[in-house]
């Protein structure tokens, strides 16, 4: 009897059948090698990924999977597991969250169903592409299955029901979607209601799970960026685009048995107990990571202002070290790391690590205090740099640009068709060098490429991430919540689509291994990237 954990992946998509010959037909065909081989490395990616979701490792069965999508593109098969394992992840964080938890608990269902009706509105009105509102409903099934596999969901609501009893239900539900395809918003309203009167009836499962199920799968089964937002997800985005939030002041990655220490905030409250950069948390408050998911030990390090935490953290081989860390808000610097690193050809270097509403005030501070040293050339590092504000971005660039186009977006809606233009006034004319990694993205990517297109500088390092889209924020007013829309494309100077494809760098400098070093703002001797970017600019400067 197949598991639901395999409905759920056929559920997902339809996968198109190999052809097959009869026995004559293929004794002609000889196959390849490396055909064999690449068929051998797909059996492992699948061994690997079926162990991650037997022991319900999501985290890492995400990361898995992603990681072979790179490697295999154009399998099915893959993108449904990680649609699965995604959905999975998501569940997990959702039930683990207080606001969305209270939501549940405070609102019925002909509200939740409000919130439904919302949701889609703002898909029609504001999402890039036309929506097909029948595999948004799919993807609500989806989600509903995976909410009853979950044991926080089923443990929330008190579920008994076996899933031998539960499969029955969703075929009887998906036959009735293949009888009646849903073309309309409307439509997709109804069948959703449907849906939950059934799951409520026939498995116990309440109606406001229901709902709050297929509102966050009709965001996310848009593309990868778009998203429901929990009541404490939106108010985490808008502390990002302000540049400040409560907590420790650190950046962290989830990795098997502990939480990875990406960057640490100078001047925030992990600084000051002595993290570093490369530290690995291994136990939080006396909880080993190891010993719960990844997520729960992460949502750990979360608290009010003035709250304590006790963390774990290990350096290298050595012992586990405890750190007692006091918890309050931290102002997030656009800037790290900004200094003259030739005094001799006055190389200035700053490190840019994100793009919000700061960012442009704290550039200026830098370049107007590097221009005292004796800045003569200028390397901005956009290496680890996730993006940010499209119009802080814009704001950059412009610094550097004194005419013509910085970037151009382009969406459904005449409001999102936009080229902006960079203006003559306050432009640095300093010979600019670039760096770039595979993790340089969106803002970053905007800012890459007008200078790369207007031919204003030399980009060094990898070639970029490729998120060529544009998201909005867009708060709900049915519910503590909201939801996270691309709404636009956006273009290089030259034309050029940046999605799939990132900017490419003039002098490649391929990154062996991450260094945490650089991450953290500190020039390490074995930085080959900056060591290439810094010949550059000194080149520049004997032009």
């Amino acid at each position: 009897m197949r598991s639901l954990l395999d409905l759920l992946r056929l559920s997902v998509a339809i996968v198109p059948l190999l052809m097959s010959f009869g026995p004559s037909a293929s004794a002609q065909v000889r196959i390849p090698a490396q055909a064999t081989s690449g068929t051998a490395a797909l059996n492992e990616v699948f061994r690997q990924g079926s162990q991650l979701e037997s022991t319900r490792q999501w985290t890492e069965a995400v990361t898995h999977y992603e990681q072979a999508v790179d490697r295999h593109p154009g399998y099915r098969e893959l993108q449904n597991r990680l649609i699965v394992a995604r959905t999975h992840l998501d569940l997990a964080r959702r039930y683990a969250d207080h606001s969305f938890l209270r939501s549940l608990r405070k609102m019925n269902s002909d509200e939740w169903l409000g919130v439904y009706s919302e949701v889609l509105a703002k898909i029609q009105s504001h999402y890039v592409n036309l929506s097909d509102w029948h595999s948004l409903v799919e993807r609500g099934l989806t989600n509903v299955q995976v909410a009853l596999t979950e044991n926080k969901c089923r443990e929330q609501h008190a579920l008994r029901v076996s899933f031998g009893d539960v499969v029955p239900v969703f075929d009887n539900v998906r036959r009735m979607l293949a009888d009646r395809p849903v073309r309309t918003r409307e439509q997709a309203r109804n069948f959703a209601s449907y849906a939950a009167q059934v799951f409520n009836r026939q498995v116990g499962f309440p109606e406001s799970a229901v709902y709050a199920e297929f509102i966050c799968a009709a965001a996310s089964a848009l593309d990868e960026y778009s998203a429901y937002l929990t009541g404490s997800q939106l108010d985490d985005v808008f502390s990002q685009i302000e540049g400040n939030f409560v907590g420790l002041g650190i950046e962290i990655k989830s990795q098997k048995d502990s939480l990875l220490v990406v960057r640490v905030i100078p001047g925030g409250p992990a600084a000051e107990s002595g993290m570093l950069a490369g530290d690995r948390i291994v136990a939080v408050n006396g909880t080993r990571v190891g010993a719960t998911t990844t997520d729960t030990a992460a949502d750990m390090l979360k608290g009010v202002a003035g709250s304590e935490v006790s963390v774990a953290i290990q350096r290298e081989a050595r012992q586990p070290q405890a750190l007692r860390i006091v918890r309050r808000r931290v102002e997030v610097p656009s800037i790290e790391s900004a200094s003259i690193v030739d005094q001799q050809m006055g190389i200035g270097y700053l490190r840019l690590t994100s793009f919000q509403k700061t960012t442009s005030r704290d550039l200026d501070y830098a370049l107007w205090e590097l221009n005292k040293q004796g800045m003569r050339g200028l390397i901005i590092d956009l290496r680890g740099n996730p993006g940010g504000l499209l119009d802080a971005a814009v704001e950059v660039a412009d610094k550097f640009l004194d005419a013509g186009t910085i970037v151009s977006t382009r969406g459904r809606g005449f409001q999102e068709d936009m080229d902006y233009q960079a203006r003559l006034v306050g432009t640095w004319r300093v010979p600019l060098v670039v760096l770039l990694d595979r993790e340089s993205a969106s803002a970053s990517e905007i800012l890459a490429g007008a200078i790369r297109d207007q031919r204003r500088g030399t980009i060094v390092g990898e070639r970029s991430y490729g998120k060529g889209s544009v998201q909005g924020i867009f708060p709900l007013h049915s519910m503590n919540g909201g939801i996270r829309l691309t709404t636009a494309k956006f273009y290089s100077p030259n034309g050029k689509a940046i999605s799939g494809h990132g900017v490419q760098p003039h002098v490649r400098v391929q990154l062996v291994a991450k260094s945490y070093g650089v991450l953290a703002g500190v020039k390490t001797a074995n930085d080959a990237a900056f060591s290439v970017a810094l010949d550059v600019a000194r080149k520049q400067q004997t032009k």
